[in-house]
């Protein structure tokens, strides 16, 4: 997926998650979270649950892992890496490049 805006700086504050879709190269819409974590950091990855699929960002945002509302499980917002089970898949992650307030 090639670099377009998402949401603006203000649309966050820490530990948020916003659903956002973007178009994708092949005409798909992709749905991503995107993440600011505790430390203000920004991350980007799939909204869809790995396990439930069903949405992520509805899910509850702690440091840098976000919790699947439905079951339970957490993911690492950096990696995509499921820390918690049920889910054993990890979810794709996307750059995030924080240019002025976009």
């Amino acid at each position: 997926m090639t670099a377009q805006p998402a949401c603006t700086t203000s649309d966050l504050g820490p530990e948020e998650a916003l659903r956002v879709e973007l178009p994708a190269e092949d005409g798909r819409v992709v749905e991503v979270a995107v993440i600011r974590d505790g430390d203000g950091g920004w991350h980007a990855i799939s909204d869809i649950c790995s396990h439930g699929a069903v949405s992520l960002s509805d899910g509850e945002v702690e440091g840098c892992f976000v919790e699947c509302w439905l079951h339970g499980s957490q993911f690492d917002v950096r990696t995509g890496m499921p820390i918690a089970l049920p889910a054993t898949r990890p979810v794709p992650v996307y750059p995030v490049t924080v240019d002025g307030e976009q």
